[in-house]
């Protein structure tokens, strides 16, 4: 089975046959960290792979905004702590 990873982007052969979360603890991958698809469909860690299988392997990227005004027109408050005049 061909596993396909990003960043960097390489390929890996790999026996197929077997639960994509069995795949990853092969790779050293933890589930949570990575999208996995084969052909159009995202797949889940308990699906079977079979050796005539590609998967890609992508990274979830996750993030934040700063904060921004409520309707009220007000910014969240922090704890004093995280203010750096107090």
């Amino acid at each position: 089975m061909k596993v396909v990873l990003r960043n960097p982007r390489r390929e890996v052969e790999v026996p197929g046959n077997r639960r994509v979360k069995d795949v990853l603890r092969e790779l050293n991958i933890l589930p949570e960290t990575v999208l996995v698809i084969r052909g159009d469909d995202l797949i889940t860690a308990d699906q079977q792979v079979h050796d005539g299988d590609t998967i890609e392997l992508r990274p979830v990227m996750s993030g934040g905004s700063e904060p921004r005004a409520s309707r009220t027109g007000h910014l969240p408050l922090y704890p004093a702590s995280r203010h750096p005049l107090q």
